[in-house]
């Protein structure tokens, strides 16, 4: 389990989650946007870091039941314990909207412990206090009904499904105020750097577009808009 460079962090930074699909898209990844999802707080700066995952089962009243979330062998409060710092805590919470996959104490408890984000296809509650914090959290919404209601924890950084994506230890999470992007850990380099230019290219066409081009060769560019591009990045390093 280890965290990514500064540099990669910086670099999936300058991109979006629709630039990312497409780069996935490219290399014949078809299903990388978790489902269901939204931010608690659209305005933070994007959430980058590998996966450390958790997954849910259905509870079962005999085993979860009120004030089990104390017992030292609960996997959950485990997970909280030892995900590493840099990492994003993505749960797989079946896609339940209805209970609550985390709150706002064992939230803030990541946050303090250096997470950059949490991804949970399924209910939050205390939205209102964990808005607060400066970690981005995406979920399915607000659920009272505590953990034990619902859930209970069986696994620790395995492969799991969340928002109906695989996700696997280590793949980068990428969030921003659209999507969360699921990206192999083994593409992220090559994805992220590609991201990066073709962020800074749709910025060009963008200024021609509102120059009042016409969208025929100029998206997709054609060769002549590629070498007006080229003159255009000289001049704005």
């Amino acid at each position: 389990m280890h965290d990514i460079s500064p540099d990669l962090r910086h670099t999936f930074s300058l991109c979006s989650s629709a630039t990312l699909s497409t780069l996935l898209v490219k290399r014949g990844l078809r299903n990388t946007a978790v489902r269901g999802v939204r931010p608690l707080q659209p305005g933070l700066p994007p959430m980058v870091g590998p996966a450390f995952t958790l997954r849910y089962i259905p509870a079962r009243e005999d085993i979860d039941a009120y004030g089990s979330g104390g017992d030292p062998v609960n996997l959950q409060r485990q997970a909280i314990e030892i995900a590493p710092e840099g990492h994003v805590f993505v749960v797989d919470c079946r896609n339940d909207p209805h209970v609550a996959g985390i709150g706002s104490i064992l939230a803030r408890r990541l946050h303090g412990r250096g997470l950059k984000g949490i991804v949970l296809d399924g209910g939050v509650r205390d939205t209102s206090g964990i808005a607060k914090f400066d970690i981005p959290v995406y979920c399915a919404g607000a659920a009272v009904p505590p953990n034990y209601v619902g859930h209970h924890a069986a696994d620790i950084n395995i492969p799991i499904s969340c928002g109906g994506v695989a996700v696997y230890p280590g793949d980068i999470i990428f969030g921003d105020s659209e999507a969360v992007i699921v990206v192999p850990h083994h593409m992220a380099e090559e994805v992220a750097a590609e991201g990066a230019a073709m962020e800074r290219r749709e910025r060009f066409l963008i200024t021609e577009i509102e120059s009042g081009r016409s969208i025929v060769g100029i998206y997709p560019p054609n060769t002549e808009t590629l070498a007006r591009y080229e003159e255009w990045s000289e001049a704005n390093p």
